[in-house]
């Protein structure tokens, strides 16, 4: 089968994150605006085309002070850094409608490549519009000092207020173009 192009339904869709917080629990956060190129066979994603761009200034993480501090430079730099990006290079079966979706991950300026834990949730046609509707999600770890995300603080009972290690995730729903 062919690759067919497909779109990012924003509103059944989300990019998130969480990072430890002060070593003892987790700070969660969304990005409010992305988008995606794609271009796949849904049912083997191993010939696909994928190219995320997100919004770097839409983070959300229902703390403006925090969300600031995250647009500023000693994070994303959004004035000089306005977008994430996600290019894929490789996708991999490992069966049961799981993937490695392998790529370069660009954040800050700084690009490395990342392998992402996709799986393919199915599809469905929509009741509403008669179009044909594709669900996945996914998860992978970075290290924020891989692309240069270093700012830090030191907590008084020992370690530091944001951990190295960030959980992303991702739910998408996406339409048949």
């Amino acid at each position: 089968m062919t690759r067919e192009k497909w779109t990012v339904d924003l509103a059944h869709s989300e990019v998130g994150f969480s990072v430890k917080h002060m070593m003892i629990s987790r700070a969660k956060g969304t990005f409010d605006k992305f988008d995606a190129v794609i271009e796949a066979n849904v049912e083997d994603l191993t010939d696909s085309k994928i190219e995320v761009t997100i919004d770097a200034a839409s983070v959300n993480t229902r703390n403006e002070d925090r969300d600031n501090h995250l647009r500023s430079a000693d994070f994303f730099d959004v004035e000089n850094h306005p977008t994430l990006t996600f290019v894929s290079t490789d996708v991999k079966s490992k069966g049961n409608n799981e993937y490695d979706v392998i790529g370069d991950l660009t954040i800050n300026g700084n690009t490395n490549q990342v392998t992402l834990d996709v799986t393919f949730e199915g599809q469905s046609k929509d009741p509403m519009s008669g179009s044909t509707v594709a669900g996945f999600s996914g998860e992978t770890k970075i290290s924020r000092k891989e692309f240069g995300l270093t700012w830090n603080a030191a907590v008084e009972t020992g370690g530091v207020l944001v951990s190295d290690e960030v959980k992303i995730h991702f739910e998408l729903e996406l339409h048949k173009a």
